[in-house]
């Protein structure tokens, strides 16, 4: 019998998709007897609070008058090789190579042969799409990924592109990402009626609101719906919707949004919604239009990086190439009048969900990869 494995997890802790998805794995992996150690200057928060098995060690950070800039790459790794030897971890899993895996590297080079974990880097886009091309932390990411002892990504696409960016001469294993719903607290009728929606298409986006998530355009897009009067636009911002607020008033569509900021709790939300709605430039997965499947809600989205992977064009959503707002918009009014083939469409995404995106089918790749290069059985 394989005996449980100790685990290090290093995530920005922040509302994002590699967040979650570093807290969702952790609490799966403590679920299933492992011990799980999460290593961050904050509690990842969706990691469950009394749960079994997992640990949270809080990286501090001093402000230090001799930095122009508080550093948190040095203080990460003295933290990272503190856990890995007073726990004997196994593994040191991190989740972005730009501070983490070099983090990784330096606390293993802190510490005895016999002593160092395996190091796991898992690329969630923006240290290939962003990062991997800028010369001053380009060759950072290509040795942090050099010297990690895996390397997998989210995507497909994600794998096939850093391979083209950067070159770093070392396999990558794509392991797609996951959705475990919590329980939905609040009946869908409830929601809804305290969104003030009745009977409108509800839309719903879910983003940090990033400029390559390019809300200018979800914006855009909406103001060519008609009938107007029929959706509201839910959106769930990572971050402060302010600065969007002109644009929006100035579309005339101001009075179709409905704005929550910083919500943990999608699930309640998720399922109150019809249609989701995503214009991002570049995506590598876009975890929220799995979330959104989940609860049967189908999405149009561009037709972008790893998207397809998700969604199966007039099977489970609708994928539009030209990402141009006409016809976006078009392809919602055609769901938006036709509830019987969206809900259609919803069945086959939250079966999807369940069958390739959901924990029982991620969980063991994951668990297999961290047997095979740790040679812990």
């Amino acid at each position: 019998m394989n005996r449980p494995l100790k685990i290090g997890i290093t995530c920005y802790p922040s509302v994002g998709g590699s967040g979650i998805l570093a807290s969702a794995l952790g609490d799966e992996l403590a679920r299933r007897g492992h011990e799980v150690h999460f290593i961050s200057y904050e509690r990842p928060f969706r990691i469950s609070i009394d749960a079994t098995h997992v640990f949270f060690h809080p990286v501090v950070i001093n402000g230090y008058n001799l930095f122009k800039y508080p550093d948190y790459t040095l203080p990460l790794s003295v933290k990272m090789a503190e856990v890995s030897r007073d726990h004997q971890l196994d593994i040191l899993h991190v989740h972005y190579a730009v501070p983490h895996a070099t983090a990784g590297i330096l606390a293993l080079d802190m510490l005895p042969s016999a002593q160092r974990p395996k190091l796991i880097t898992t690329l969630h886009g923006t240290d290939t799409t962003l990062l991997g091309a800028d010369p001053g932390y380009g060759p950072a990411v290509r040795h942090a990924l050099r010297r990690s002892d895996a390397v997998t990504a989210v995507s497909y696409f994600l794998e096939r592109e850093t391979h083209r960016v950067l070159g770093p001469e070392c396999p990558i294993e794509t392991i797609h990402n996951f959705f475990s719903p919590r329980p939905v607290m609040r009946s869908r009728e409830a929601m809804r009626r305290d969104l003030g929606v009745g009977n409108e298409t509800l839309l719903v986006h879910l983003s940090n609101l990033r400029p390559v998530k390019r809300i200018d355009r979800l914006l855009e897009t909406i103001a060519r719906v008609r009938p107007r009067e029929s959706f509201k636009l839910l959106i769930l911002a990572g971050s402060d919707f302010a600065p969007f607020e002109e644009h929006a008033r100035s579309l005339g569509v101001w009075d179709r949004l409905i704005v929550r900021q910083n919500v943990f709790e999608i699930e309640d939300y998720l399922n109150a919604a019809d249609l989701g709605l995503f214009t991002s430039d570049s995506e590598s997965f876009c975890l929220s239009i799995l979330e959104a499947m989940a609860f049967g809600c189908p999405s149009v989205s561009t037709r972008v990086g790893g998207i397809p992977e998700v969604i199966d064009d007039g099977i489970n959503g609708l994928l539009v190439s030209s990402a141009e707002p006409d016809d976006l918009a078009r392809a919602l009014e055609s769901l938006i009048a036709d509830p019987t083939r969206r809900r259609a469409l919803g069945e086959a995404g939250r079966l999807k969900a369940r069958e390739v995106f959901s924990p029982n089918q991620i969980i063991p790749l994951y668990e297999q990869l961290y047997r095979r290069i740790s040679a812990v059985h």
